[in-house]
């Protein structure tokens, strides 16, 4: 199936993209993110995985007892805050959603040449068998863009309606599967807005062909019910998110504790 839910680059949300998402659980947009933040986002991906933040943060993920808290965290970045709160990103999500939301976790991360892809999953965090009673989005930021040299994003349309475990394709690997849409082909600086319960995979490049692929994933959740944390130290995040005043005066919920459980030990192998 071709590509569709291609949203203009004036970031304008109409009520064609608002369906498209609702019904098929995804909206592209080409270039959305301004060309000099992705640049510094990727000079910010580049530390963050050769000064061994990334691994160490994923250590205090795993083992919080040992490693207490990471010593920086992705939105600390200035890049990754500003990516995190863009404004024009939190206006379509607003849209989409349909009401106040909550973010709810950051991730950064530079593949490798010859990486492999990742299974069908999908990343709803409200219960592994919750109902779709409210929106959960996931942003997908390609600071890099996609082509054949770094593979691309394969989605199911429709299956964020489905009431399932997140691994509950993963024995399919990354095949290809019926009514699928692969997106192999974006510019620098691009955005997928997935539903987070939207059964996604990752696909590898043509061995011998591949170069490094960036990537900026952060998720927002809808208010009026509790979500679970994927990371011990979400409290601290949150709290520094505000005390860096990443989201402006009109995203009061947006770094708000209270929209949260409590954590749960089992979800530490976690990488939020």
């Amino acid at each position: 199936m071709g590509i569709t839910g291609i949203m203009g680059t004036d970031a304008a949300l109409t009520g064609q993209d608002r369906r498209q998402f609702e019904e098929e659980g995804f909206l592209v947009l080409p270039g959305f993110l301004p060309a000099a933040l992705a640049e510094r986002a990727k000079a910010e991906v580049d530390h963050w995985v050769d000064s061994g933040a990334r691994q160490r943060s994923i250590a205090s993920a795993v083992s919080p007892d040992e490693y207490g808290l990471p010593p920086l965290m992705e939105l600390e970045m200035e890049a990754h805050g500003r990516i995190l709160a863009h404004p024009p990103l939190l206006e379509v999500l607003a849209g989409l959603i349909g009401g106040p939301f909550v973010f709810h976790h950051l991730h950064s991360d530079r593949r490798p040449p010859n990486a492999p892809g990742k299974d069908w999953h999908h990343d709803y965090e409200l219960g592994p068998r919750a109902e779709r009673t409210h929106t959960m989005v996931h942003a997908l930021h390609y600071l890099g863009g996609l082509d054949a040299s770094v593979g691309g994003l394969a989605v199911l349309p429709g299956s964020h309606r489905e009431t399932a475990t997140k691994t509950a394709r993963a024995h399919l690997g990354t095949s290809e599967l019926p009514g699928e849409v692969f997106i192999g082909e974006l510019p620098p600086g691009s955005t997928v807005l997935i539903h987070s319960a939207l059964f996604h995979t990752r696909r590898a490049a043509p061995h011998g062909e591949s170069r490094e692929r960036y990537m900026v994933d952060s998720s927002y959740a809808q208010t009026g019910v509790r979500w679970r944390p994927v990371k011990p130290h979400w409290r601290h995040m949150l709290a520094r998110a505000r005390e860096l005043r990443l989201a402006g005066d009109g995203w009061p919920e947006l770094f708000a504790e209270h929209h949260f459980t409590e954590y749960e030990a089992e979800q530490a192998g976690r990488r939020g």
